[in-house]
Protein backbone atom coordinates (compact mmCIF):
# COMPACT_ATOMS: atom_id res chain seq x y z
CA UNK A 1 0.00 0.00 0.00
CA UNK A 2 1.31 3.50 -1.21
CA UNK A 3 1.68 6.14 1.27
CA UNK A 4 -0.57 9.61 0.80
CA UNK A 5 1.70 11.87 -0.94
CA UNK A 6 0.20 14.31 1.71
CA UNK A 7 1.89 11.85 4.70
CA UNK A 8 4.69 11.83 2.38
CA UNK A 9 5.47 15.67 3.23
CA UNK A 10 4.54 15.56 6.66
CA UNK A 11 7.33 13.04 7.17
CA UNK A 12 9.53 15.58 5.55
CA UNK A 13 8.87 18.77 7.13
CA UNK A 14 8.07 17.62 10.28
CA UNK A 15 6.35 20.54 11.70
CA UNK A 16 6.35 19.58 15.06
CA UNK A 17 9.78 19.67 15.42
CA UNK A 18 11.01 22.86 16.78
CA UNK A 19 13.26 25.34 14.87
CA UNK A 20 15.86 25.85 17.58
CA UNK A 21 16.26 22.14 17.15
CA UNK A 22 16.57 22.17 13.27
CA UNK A 23 19.01 25.24 13.83
CA UNK A 24 21.02 22.73 16.19
CA UNK A 25 20.95 20.02 14.01
CA UNK A 26 22.28 21.91 10.82
CA UNK A 27 25.06 23.53 13.11
CA UNK A 28 25.93 19.96 14.08
CA UNK A 29 26.44 19.03 10.64
CA UNK A 30 28.45 22.21 9.55
CA UNK A 31 30.92 21.76 12.38
CA UNK A 32 31.29 18.46 11.59
CA UNK A 33 31.67 19.56 7.68
CA UNK A 34 34.63 22.36 8.80
CA UNK A 35 36.17 19.27 10.68
CA UNK A 36 36.04 17.10 7.84
CA UNK A 37 37.95 19.48 5.78
CA UNK A 38 40.25 20.81 8.34
CA UNK A 39 41.30 16.62 8.63
CA UNK A 40 41.93 17.48 5.01
CA UNK A 41 44.37 20.17 5.47
CA UNK A 42 41.59 23.03 3.97
CA UNK A 43 43.17 26.34 5.96
CA UNK A 44 39.58 28.18 4.76
CA UNK A 45 38.03 25.80 7.24
CA UNK A 46 40.02 26.32 9.96
CA UNK A 47 39.36 29.68 9.60
CA UNK A 48 35.63 29.37 10.16
CA UNK A 49 35.92 27.19 13.40
CA UNK A 50 37.69 29.98 14.66
CA UNK A 51 35.47 32.66 13.28
CA UNK A 52 32.35 30.86 14.52
CA UNK A 53 34.01 30.19 18.58
CA UNK A 54 36.41 32.23 19.51
CA UNK A 55 33.97 34.33 20.57
CA UNK A 56 32.21 31.94 22.59
CA UNK A 57 35.55 30.06 23.75
CA UNK A 58 37.23 33.57 25.85
CA UNK A 59 33.35 34.17 27.03
CA UNK A 60 33.86 30.72 28.67
CA UNK A 61 37.05 31.62 29.79
CA UNK A 62 36.31 34.59 31.41
CA UNK A 63 33.85 33.39 33.25
CA UNK A 64 35.96 30.62 35.12
CA UNK A 65 39.59 32.85 34.85
CA UNK A 66 38.49 36.34 35.45
CA UNK A 67 41.47 37.66 33.35
CA UNK A 68 40.69 38.53 29.81
CA UNK A 69 44.18 38.25 28.76
CA UNK A 70 44.32 34.65 29.58
CA UNK A 71 41.23 33.57 28.32
CA UNK A 72 42.04 34.89 25.30
CA UNK A 73 45.63 32.95 25.27
CA UNK A 74 43.70 29.49 26.36
CA UNK A 75 40.96 30.24 23.50
CA UNK A 76 43.51 30.53 21.12
CA UNK A 77 45.72 27.54 23.23
CA UNK A 78 42.26 25.52 22.27
CA UNK A 79 41.83 26.17 18.84
CA UNK A 80 45.64 25.70 17.84
CA UNK A 81 44.93 22.29 19.88
CA UNK A 82 41.90 21.49 17.59
CA UNK A 83 44.12 21.85 14.89
CA UNK A 84 46.60 19.73 16.12
CA UNK A 85 44.35 16.67 17.25
CA UNK A 86 42.22 16.97 14.53
CA UNK A 87 42.97 13.99 12.96
CA UNK A 88 41.53 12.57 16.52
CA UNK A 89 37.92 14.15 16.09
CA UNK A 90 35.37 11.70 14.41
CA UNK A 91 32.10 13.18 12.69
CA UNK A 92 29.16 12.42 15.21
CA UNK A 93 27.45 15.47 15.22
CA UNK A 94 29.13 16.63 19.16
CA UNK A 95 32.00 18.92 18.07
CA UNK A 96 31.15 21.01 20.62
CA UNK A 97 31.52 19.03 23.84
CA UNK A 98 34.78 17.90 21.90
CA UNK A 99 35.85 21.62 21.98
CA UNK A 100 35.16 22.09 25.40
CA UNK A 101 36.55 18.85 26.79
CA UNK A 102 39.97 20.34 25.16
CA UNK A 103 39.32 23.89 26.71
CA UNK A 104 38.26 22.22 30.22
CA UNK A 105 41.48 20.30 30.52
CA UNK A 106 43.84 23.50 29.41
CA UNK A 107 42.05 25.57 32.04
CA UNK A 108 42.68 22.60 34.87
CA UNK A 109 46.33 22.58 33.41
CA UNK A 110 46.80 26.17 34.05
CA UNK A 111 45.02 25.98 37.43
CA UNK A 112 47.55 23.35 38.39
CA UNK A 113 50.12 25.77 37.98
CA UNK A 114 48.75 28.88 39.90
CA UNK A 115 46.69 28.61 43.20
CA UNK A 116 43.40 29.36 43.55
CA UNK A 117 43.43 32.51 45.48
CA UNK A 118 45.44 33.73 42.90
CA UNK A 119 42.86 33.05 40.27
CA UNK A 120 40.03 34.31 42.12
CA UNK A 121 42.27 37.45 42.45
CA UNK A 122 42.99 38.17 39.11
CA UNK A 123 42.44 41.70 37.13
CA UNK A 124 38.37 40.92 36.34
CA UNK A 125 38.00 41.63 32.32
CA UNK A 126 35.91 44.93 31.67
CA UNK A 127 33.39 43.69 29.30
CA UNK A 128 33.85 40.25 27.25
CA UNK A 129 32.23 38.18 25.16
CA UNK A 130 29.60 36.59 27.95
CA UNK A 131 27.98 39.70 28.50
CA UNK A 132 24.91 39.19 25.85
CA UNK A 133 24.28 35.66 27.53
CA UNK A 134 24.83 37.84 31.27
CA UNK A 135 21.75 39.77 30.45
CA UNK A 136 19.94 37.27 29.13
CA UNK A 137 19.79 35.76 32.09
CA UNK A 138 19.67 38.12 34.26
CA UNK A 139 16.26 39.20 32.92
CA UNK A 140 15.48 35.47 33.66
CA UNK A 141 15.95 35.22 37.02
CA UNK A 142 14.63 39.11 37.71
CA UNK A 143 10.95 40.11 37.86
CA UNK A 144 9.98 43.15 35.71
CA UNK A 145 10.49 45.95 38.41
CA UNK A 146 14.21 44.62 38.52
CA UNK A 147 15.20 44.60 34.80
CA UNK A 148 16.31 48.38 35.21
CA UNK A 149 19.13 47.32 37.23
CA UNK A 150 19.91 44.42 34.69
CA UNK A 151 23.31 45.46 33.49
CA UNK A 152 23.84 45.87 37.31
CA UNK A 153 22.47 42.52 38.31
CA UNK A 154 24.92 40.39 35.48
CA UNK A 155 27.33 41.79 37.30
CA UNK A 156 26.81 40.69 40.41
CA UNK A 157 25.94 37.27 38.78
CA UNK A 158 29.78 37.74 37.66
CA UNK A 159 31.25 37.96 40.81
CA UNK A 160 29.03 35.39 42.31
CA UNK A 161 29.98 32.85 40.26
CA UNK A 162 33.61 33.51 41.49
CA UNK A 163 32.61 32.36 45.11
CA UNK A 164 31.37 28.81 44.00
CA UNK A 165 32.78 25.51 43.81
CA UNK A 166 34.92 25.56 40.30
CA UNK A 167 32.96 22.43 39.52
CA UNK A 168 29.89 24.19 39.96
CA UNK A 169 31.12 26.99 37.75
CA UNK A 170 31.95 25.12 34.88
CA UNK A 171 28.77 23.49 34.86
CA UNK A 172 26.62 26.12 35.44
CA UNK A 173 28.99 28.34 32.71
CA UNK A 174 28.88 25.50 29.80
CA UNK A 175 25.03 25.02 30.20
CA UNK A 176 23.84 28.84 30.30
CA UNK A 177 26.56 30.49 28.02
CA UNK A 178 28.03 28.18 25.66
CA UNK A 179 24.70 26.43 25.52
CA UNK A 180 25.86 22.72 25.64
CA UNK A 181 23.08 20.06 26.70
CA UNK A 182 23.27 18.75 30.22
CA UNK A 183 24.32 14.89 28.90
CA UNK A 184 26.93 17.04 27.19
CA UNK A 185 28.42 18.98 29.84
CA UNK A 186 28.58 15.83 31.53
CA UNK A 187 30.63 14.45 28.67
CA UNK A 188 32.64 17.61 29.06
CA UNK A 189 33.19 17.53 32.81
CA UNK A 190 33.61 13.46 32.49
CA UNK A 191 30.73 12.93 35.03
CA UNK A 192 27.73 11.63 35.54
CA UNK A 193 24.24 13.25 34.04
CA UNK A 194 23.15 12.95 37.69
CA UNK A 195 26.23 14.87 38.94
CA UNK A 196 25.85 17.27 36.34
CA UNK A 197 22.41 17.99 37.20
CA UNK A 198 23.41 18.23 40.85
CA UNK A 199 26.22 21.23 40.60
CA UNK A 200 23.98 23.14 38.16
CA UNK A 201 21.09 23.00 40.89
CA UNK A 202 23.41 24.01 43.54
CA UNK A 203 25.08 26.55 41.49
CA UNK A 204 21.55 28.13 40.94
CA UNK A 205 21.08 27.91 44.26
CA UNK A 206 23.82 29.64 45.46
CA UNK A 207 23.55 32.80 42.58
CA UNK A 208 19.83 33.11 43.59
CA UNK A 209 21.31 33.49 47.35
CA UNK A 210 24.06 35.79 46.05
CA UNK A 211 21.44 38.02 44.74
CA UNK A 212 19.21 38.61 47.85
CA UNK A 213 21.98 39.24 49.89
CA UNK A 214 22.36 42.26 47.44
CA UNK A 215 18.70 43.21 47.65
CA UNK A 216 17.41 41.18 44.61
CA UNK A 217 14.95 38.66 44.85
CA UNK A 218 15.01 36.63 41.84
CA UNK A 219 11.71 34.43 41.22
CA UNK A 220 11.99 31.06 40.07
CA UNK A 221 15.89 31.29 40.02
CA UNK A 222 15.97 27.61 41.89
CA UNK A 223 15.26 25.26 39.41
CA UNK A 224 16.37 21.74 37.80
CA UNK A 225 18.34 21.23 35.52
CA UNK A 226 16.97 20.69 32.16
Amino acid sequence: MSVPPTRQVARQTNPRRPLFFEQRLRRMMDDDQLMIQVQQGDPAALGGLVERYQGPLIGFFVRNTHDRHLAEDLAQETLLKIFDQSWNYLPRGRFRAWMYRIARNLMIDHHRRQSRDALLNSVRSQADDGDDALVRLAAEMLSPLELAGIRETARLIDQALAEIPEEQRTTFTLHHYAGLPLAEVAEVTETSLATCKSRLRLAREKLSEFLRRKGFDPPGAVTSGT
